[in-house]
Order: C-alpha cells, then structure tokens, then sequence
C-alpha cells in the first residue's frame, strides 16, 4: 500500500461557521459490516485507532484512552454512529458522527466531526489542527482493513513517508479552509503551524 497516496483516496470539505464541520468521506474496499465492526467493536478500534472503555450502547459513555470520551448518542448499525466528543476540562460542543454505505462492493465512509473551535485555536490552526488527526485515523482504518500494520503516531513523524503524508495531508486541508473564502495568509499560517505541531523537526541530538 502506498501510504501517501491514501490522502488522494479521501474528499475534505470544511462547512465554516459559528460551529466548523470537518467532512471526511472515502472509499474502502471492504463490506459495510466488516466496516461498522472495526469501527464500533472494541477490540478492534484497539487494533487500528485507540483502546476505548465504557457502556458501549446508546445512552451510554465511552473514554479513548488518553484522547476523548462523551456519549453515543445514535449507533444504528450497521450504518450511522454518532457520539458526543469531548476532550479537556471545560469541553466546548464537539460532535463526531460516521456514516456507512454500500458502494462498488466496497464501502463509502463519511465522517463529519462538528465543533466549537475557540477563536484563537482557530486562527493558529485552522481545520488542519483536527484534520490531520483524522487523516491519520483513516489511513490506520485502511491498513487495518488490509490487514497491515498499524501506523505508530508516536514515531510516524519520524519515517520519510510519515512525514510526507501529515504534509500533504496539512496541505490538502490548507486547501480546504482556502476553500472557504479564507484570507490566503491566514491559510498559509494554519498549514505551517500545523505542520510543524504533527512533524516536529527534531533538535540537535
């Protein structure tokens, strides 16, 4: 699998207003319930996203470990699960919401992630700031999928082809948020900076 080329698999599309809506939507070639599994079944998300506790049942709460937690507030399978998410003392509204559909003989996934961004977060990092992150997600959801192996985000940066793909994954939504109608500088701010957070240059040794 050519990692880097996995972004060009996906379409982004940033809705810009009091709340930012991040839209993600690809291809997999798997079936829709093999999909829904890896997405909602615990031992699976271990496997390619993140260690999750909780009551995993509408109604109920999960916890990502060391990341979000909130509520699930629809899981309809084997198509639509929409959860609150939540992250950080005083969370602000924070909605993540995947739809899944049969398609080809594979599977169109959409994952449309809904927030209030505070102001200066915003200007620092635009839609990158959460969007790299789910790149990242996605990519792990296709490897595993595959049967590969995990992407280890804690060391990615550091690899060639890591590196090239949080880039291009900042560009491609730098080019989302221009899009928009966003100031070209602002833009070109947002990619640099997060850029520079997901690949941090490594300092002398």
């Amino acid at each position: 699998m050519d990692i880097v080329n996995e972004l060009t698999r996906a379409h982004r599309e940033l809705l810009d207003g009091k709340r930012k809506a991040l839209v993600l939507r690809r291809r997999y070639d798997a079936e829709v319930t093999d999909v829904w599994d890896a997405c909602t079944d615990a031992e699976r998300l271990a496997r390619w996203f993140m260690p999750v506790t909780g009551d995993l049942k509408v109604g109920g709460t999960y916890q990502l470990e060391g990341n979000a937690g909130g509520e699930i507030l629809r899981c309809e399978p084997p198509g639509l699960l929409k959860v609150t998410w939540q992250y950080g003392p005083e969370p602000a509204f924070s909605e993540v919401e995947v739809t899944l559909s049969a398609e080809d003989g594979g599977t169109l996934f959409e994952l449309r992630h809904t927030a209030e961004v505070p102001e200066e977060m915003w200007e620092q990092y635009g839609p990158g700031a959460t969007g790299v992150g789910w790149d990242l997600a996605l990519l792990g959801l296709a490897l595993h999928l595959a049967g590969g192996e995990r992407v280890d985000e804690s060391r990615f940066h550091l690899t060639d082809a890591g590196r090239r793909y949080i880039t291009a994954s900042s560009a491609a939504w730098g080019e989302a948020y221009q899009a928009t109608g966003a100031d070209p500088d602002a833009v070109s701010t947002a990619v640099a900076k997060t850029t520079a957070f997901y690949a941090p240059e490594e300092g002398p040794a």
